[in-house]
């Protein structure tokens, strides 16, 4: 026992601590940046769901959101948002903003049925969001226009899968009423 604790008081303690304290220090900060950029700046979401047909996969791609427009308000219509659900704010959605606050929003009342139309003037601090499968989507047309402190960025990029890989163009929904 006694060479064992001679062999222990020899080994160099101070820099195997200064070391992992270090590796440690490297980790935790690495960590905080990754949440600052997932936070403020970029992060990836997998959306689900029928609602933007043909632009996303109803599986799921893989979507990078780009967050500092939402700093601003910098939207414009046919951009691709991410938003916080006015009717769940736990869920996420993605819409493609159709109108923008001042503008006239014209809609199908329902398109399953009927060619009827409706225009609403989208408020002040709102946006009015659309799914580009307008047969499945929850949206603007259920609950009305949307403040613009529910959305969490614009997507960008679709990042997977690999043949699907680039930009997300700022499109008008190919699905818009006929005009009268």
């Amino acid at each position: 026992m006694g060479s064992l604790g001679r062999r222990l008081a020899e080994l160099p303690w101070r820099s195997s601590a200064a070391a992992t304290y270090s590796n440690f220090s490297f980790v935790v900060k690495s960590l905080c940046a990754f949440q600052v950029i997932r936070s403020y700046l970029v992060d990836f979401i997998i959306p689900m769901g029928p609602s933007m047909l043909p632009t996303f996969n109803l599986t799921g791609d893989v979507l990078a959101v780009n967050k500092v427009p939402t700093w601003w308000g910098q939207l414009n219509n046919g951009d691709v948002v991410l938003m916080r659900s006015p009717e769940n704010p736990r869920k996420h959605i993605v819409k493609r903003v159709l109108g923008v606050e001042g503008e006239m929003a014209t809609y199908l009342v329902d398109p399953a049925n009927s060619d009827t139309t409706k225009t609403v003037m989208v408020p002040k601090g709102h946006i009015w969001v659309q799914g580009d499968y307008i047969h499945s989507s929850n949206d603007s047309r259920n609950f009305g226009p949307v403040p613009q402190g529910l959305v969490e960025g614009t997507i960008f990029c679709r990042v997977w899968p690999p043949e699907n890989f680039g930009l997300i163009g700022s499109k008008v929904n190919p699905y818009e009423p006929p005009t009268n």
